[in-house]
């Protein structure tokens, strides 16, 4: 009798264990550094650089110096290279940290006068006097003024900052929760920012974590948003066609309402809770596959699937639709797979380097090219 009540109590502890080993894996999933990485027939994947902390955006700074948001360090870092335009080949001159004293750093946007970089719950413009001079050096010592400051971060974090074609910022701001009513409207939204006073408003809701988009002409502006986790295959990850004004489901989505009645649906889905955060819009000279209409972007993975999901970039390739509500359709494929934690990615604007950072393992620079494509 005592051997049987040892085993009525072993068994449930045994279960409740494996339960837990599950869970820890769960949440320790998406970072773990994949070895093997696996790209489209005729392309190659090379390391550039590694211990970049947690590279949290990427951006040119000029067509030879190329900007890492380092989230864990609070800055930011400078990678110089020189291009060899006749032989199509790179090579990386200097690692230096060019920035400090941000909290999080998550983006980072370049005018002719003047940048922005968006870090934990607010906004900085740092003025400088454009890139024919030595500004990357004098502007270490320029003021700093913070044009949107005390936005509510929890779940989801501040992120890019880009700029609409008209002269006009969208930041890109997420939700405090999983699934809630924001006490903020600034949460869970796109918000519009003048550069020059720090006015801004909504231009965008329900956009529950957004991290990341781009500007393709003769489309428009186009953004990720993660959804809600914990409801199995819903929500898809999602790709939206910007409309000013407009609500795009957050909170009220649920899995017999994806759509809610109001708001405005996808262009482009991809796995449930993959989180499909960087995007980069394909140059039109470029000798990647697409077109003027192609985006690619990173699909980080997630502790919210016991199956790995993610880890990969995806190619998405946007065609005229009438039949969809928006006009758009976004047809998804994969690109490179068992990437690790890929996060922000970059084209040079030659269109023969696609650059993306992994976030784990100490953060690391990588590029793509085609095999016909070498470092120096």
């Amino acid at each position: 009798m005592v051997e049987r009540s040892s085993r009525r109590i072993l068994f449930p502890a045994i279960m409740v264990a494996v339960l837990i080993v599950m869970l820890i894996f769960s949440h320790l999933l998406p970072y773990t550094q994949f070895v093997d990485p696996k790209i489209e027939q005729g392309y190659s994947i090379e390391l550039v650089s590694e211990n970049l902390g947690g590279p949290a955006c990427l951006e040119w700074a000029e067509a030879d110096v190329l900007i890492v948001c380092d989230r864990d360090e609070g800055r930011l870092v400078a990678l110089e290279f020189d291009f060899n335009t006749i032989n199509s080949t790179w090579n990386l001159v200097s690692t230096t940290t060019w920035l400090e004293d941000f909290i999080q750093p998550h983006g980072i946007h370049f005018d002719e006068d003047f940048i922005v970089v968006s870090d934990l719950g607010r906004l900085t413009r740092i003025n400088h006097s454009g890139p024919d001079t030595t500004w990357m050096d004098s502007i270490q010592s320029n003021e700093r003024w913070v044009l949107i400051d005390e936005v509510p971060v929890g779940n989801h974090q501040t992120n890019a900052v880009n700029e609409l074609g008209n002269g006009t910022l969208v930041w890109h701001v997420g939700s405090t929760c999983n699934v809630c009513e924001e006490e903020d409207e600034r949460n869970a939204a796109l918000l519009w920012v003048d550069p020059e006073t720090g006015e801004n408003a909504i231009l965008a809701s329900g956009v529950r974590n957004s991290y990341d988009g781009v500007w393709v002409g003769g489309l428009g502006y186009l953004f990720s948003d993660n959804g809600r986790d914990w409801e199995g295959d819903h929500p898809l990850e999602e790709v939206n066609l910007l409309i000013a004004g407009e609500d795009y489901g957050w909170p009220e989505d649920d899995p017999e309402h994806p759509i809610p009645a109001g708001t405005i649906g996808p262009v482009a889905t991809w796995t449930a809770h993959s989180s499909l955060n960087g995007m980069a819009v394909r140059p039109e000279i470029s000798t990647f596959p697409g077109s003027e209409y192609t985006v690619y972007a990173t699909v980080f993975g997630s502790w919210n699937a016991v199956i790995p999901v993610g880890h990969e970039i995806v190619q998405i390739d946007f065609t005229e639709n009438i039949s969809q509500p928006q006009g758009w359709q976004g047809d998804v494929t994969s690109f490179a797979t068992d990437l690790g934690t890929p996060l922000p990615i970059v084209f040079h604007s030659s269109g023969n380097y696609l650059f993306y950072a992994t976030f784990a393992g100490g953060g690391s620079l990588n590029v793509i090219t085609t095999e016909d494509v070498v470092s120096a």
